[in-house]
């Protein structure tokens, strides 16, 4: 029953982000730092320092000049089970069982009963076997994008940016009565010859009306339009650096739920299913460097709390007659992560570990994300990259993550990021910046 992967779920990701113009664990994306196990708080060029960890944006050099990130761009999917293309197959199956029933007549059912009664039970064997494949499956997926102008001062660093994040989440609640009933059909010729009669005569919703699983199709777009200032100070000979990206955030948020007979992911987006909140927030960051190659830092993103609940979807349950209700909270909370990096001409090595959970809907389990990465730069205009990022908490993939680096003349870079994990983990991101 298993299908060949692909990426329909970062497609529905990826769309919903594109329909509002707009990676995964973080709240940015960073094609460099993504390549490195989604490092970066101390490890991150002061050009994409707003992006990560505001402060790194003091840390430029005497020779850099205004660097344009125009975009960054990323996505990651998890579908083991390939379930976004399951569940949209399940409308395909019902829409077979139901042309089965709706072609069940009184002459049909006298003249051959045995192999109209077979044709159903065959219909509904189908049908229970695809929703027992569904049952307790999830899959999901992220995508992100950036844009930045960051500007340097001999005392004040100045950046202007606009990012964007998003989260989609593939589920089903398979109703188990569906599966009792459907088995019951294929299993007792004589039910089901009552049946096919009581549907001959009375429509096929004396049949459908007991079939009552949901899909849900979950998604958050969270978009930020900020300006960071950043400076750098000395203490005890240490120098510091503090940022802060005051932003205007705008959140989209998605709850398409429906019977699991109807789903159809080009729906995902209808303005039925969409709300939207608009927010102050704030980042902000610290780094120190010790001698010519250590640096620490530690960033703290969306500092101010915010609950943003869904709409509420009903969806009436024909078997009992009940209208049931389906509604989710998506928890922006503070994010804060520790980082250090040991960088060289030729070598960089960082690691960062969040000091908080990564929250999101209230109905998925949180996540806290650790990872360690390297760079190495070869003949100045070409880096080559890897890393590793985990979920503390299990409830993520673990992936491993590499790319290159190219930055012919010293003034346009191109970064190029590839991700591969646990449970058919894949993703993918590009940026191109300039520097003036």
């Amino acid at each position: 029953m298993k299908k060949p992967y692909n990426f329909a779920v970062a497609g529905v990701a990826v769309s919903v982000l594109i329909i509002n113009q707009a990676e995964a664990a973080n709240t940015w994306t960073e094609a460099r730092n993504d390549a490195m196990g989604g490092t970066g708080v101390a490890s991150a060029h002061y050009g994409s320092g707003v992006l990560i960890n505001p402060a790194l944006l003091a840390k430029s050099k005497e020779d850099d000049d205004i660097t344009v990130i125009l975009p960054s761009v990323g996505a990651q999917v998890s579908d083991k089970d390939n379930l976004q293309d399951e569940i949209d197959q399940i409308s395909d199956q019902i829409s077979y069982y139901e042309n089965v029933i709706e072609n069940l007549t009184t002459q049909a059912l006298l003249t051959d009963p045995q192999g109209t009664v077979r044709q159903l039970q065959l219909a509904a064997t189908t049908l229970a076997d695809e929703l027992e494949f569904l049952d307790g499956k999830t899959a999901h997926g992220n995508a992100g994008a950036g844009i930045a102008v960051s500007i340097p001062g001999a005392n004040i660093s100045m950046a202007f940016v606009a990012k964007a994040y998003a989260h989609a989440r593939i589920s089903s609640e398979i109703d188990p009565q569906d599966i009792v009933f459907l088995r019951n059909i294929e299993n007792s010729a004589g039910m089901t010859s009552q049946m096919a009669f009581s549907a001959a005569i009375n429509g096929s919703d004396v049949i459908t009306q007991n079939l009552n699983s949901t899909a849900s199709g979950r998604a958050a777009i969270v978009s930020d339009y900020g300006i960071a200032v950043a400076r750098q100070f000395e203490m005890n000979g240490i120098p510091v650096s503090v940022g802060v990206t005051p932003k205007l955030q705008q959140t989209w948020l998605y709850n398409y739920t429906t019977s699991i007979y109807t789903y159809d992911s080009s729906d995902f987006s209808s303005s039925r299913y969409r709300n939207d909140d608009t927010s102050f927030n704030v980042d902000v960051g610290l780094a120190a460097d010790f001698g010519d190659n250590w640096t620490i830092g530690l960033s703290g993103q969306n500092l101010i709390s915010h609950d943003i609940d869904t709409n509420d979807i009903r969806i009436l349950n024909g078997r009992t007659g009940e209208v049931v209700s389906y509604q989710d909270t998506y928890q922006i909370r503070p994010l804060v992560t520790a980082g250090v990096a040991w960088h060289t001409d030729l070598l960089t090595l960082s690691a960062d570990a969040d000091l908080t959970e990564t929250k999101g809907f209230k109905s998925e389990a949180n996540s806290q994300y650790a990872g360690v990465g390297a760079e190495v730069s070869l003949l100045g205009w070409l880096a080559v990259r890897g890393g590793f990022r985990g979920d503390v908490k299990g409830n993520d993939s673990n992936v491993f993550t590499g790319g290159l680096g190219f930055a012919p003349f010293n003034s346009v870079h191109i970064d190029l990021t590839g991700i591969y994990g646990e449970d058919e983990t894949w993703g993918a991101g590009a940026q191109f910046s300039m520097t003036f």
